[in-house]
């Protein structure tokens, strides 16, 4: 969907705020490249993250080679830029079960289901097209945050539908307020937090993140910047009790647990 698609399908106000929003995030990447200024979490290389990025000589290593679909310039709702989606496929290449927060178009799911090992399981949960009723906003959510929430909600095709590994991802449905994440829990390599940017999403979502995790395994957010102000908030302030590090040159976030 382009912005005009956008422009045409909700009021003129909605549609300002979204194309606004847009030219932030593309400020913000310029920010994380420190052409303006610190951000309160601290920074690592992605070599910091895992030694498979370690580059040698030559760059990149084949330790981080993976099956992998890019975007380039083609927009992609929600989507991960090129570098965050090499870095998540990567991770999932000794996992054994992965869990996101926010299907969209599949492509993260379907990423780490062609990298994952044969036994691999992902778990991805997204509000269904015909549940966005449920969305639950709390007071002082951004609300091109649940505009957004709400366009990238409407999928009922994915990029792992119908391929070879479509047999290894559980696909969820629901409001994440409202999912019961017990039967999951202590149990995921990694868990990526990649759903409504509204500041009680984010925080709602790290808390069942954080149980979801085992000991030792990662968990990583996206649109960690200021032009995503419900991310930016919710992370910095659970960087206060919890050790996070940004992965320098992306806008995703890390714990390990």
């Amino acid at each position: 969907m382009t912005l005009l698609d956008i422009a045409l399908a909700v009021p003129l106000g909605l549609a300002l705020a979204i194309v606004t929003r847009e030219w932030l995030v593309l400020r913000g990447r310029q920010r994380q490249r420190g052409l303006f200024r610190r951000w309160p979490i601290p920074s690592i290389s992605v070599e910091g993250l895992d030694s498979r990025f370690a580059p040698d000589e030559l760059g990149a290593t084949r330790a981080a080679e993976v099956s992998f679909v890019g975007r380039g310039t083609i927009r992609v709702p929600g989507g991960t830029s090129d570098a965050e989606a090499w870095i998540l496929a990567v991770l999932a290449k000794d996992t054994r079960r992965l869990f996101e927060f926010g299907t969209c178009t599949g492509k993260t799911a379907y990423l780490w289901a062609r990298n994952q090992p044969p036994d691999g399981r992902v778990i991805t949960l997204t509000l269904g097209p015909d549940q966005l009723a449920a969305y639950h906003a709390a007071d002082g959510d951004d609300t091109s945050a649940e505009l957004y929430a709400r366009q990238e909600s409407r999928f009922d095709r994915f990029l792992y539908s119908g391929t070879e590994v479509e047999s290894r991802v559980t696909q969820l449905y629901g409001d994440s307020k409202s999912f019961d994440e017990t039967p999951y829990a202590g149990s995921c390599d990694v868990v990526f937090v990649d759903g409504s940017h509204a500041y009680s999403y984010v925080v709602s979502d790290s808390t069942k993140a954080l149980r979801l995790v085992r000991p030792g395994g990662l968990v990583l957010w996206h649109d960690y910047s200021p032009e995503c102000p419900g991310v930016f908030r919710a992370l910095n302030e659970l960087a206060r009790r919890l050790s996070l590090q940004h992965i320098r040159g992306t806008t995703l976030v890390v714990h390990r647990a």
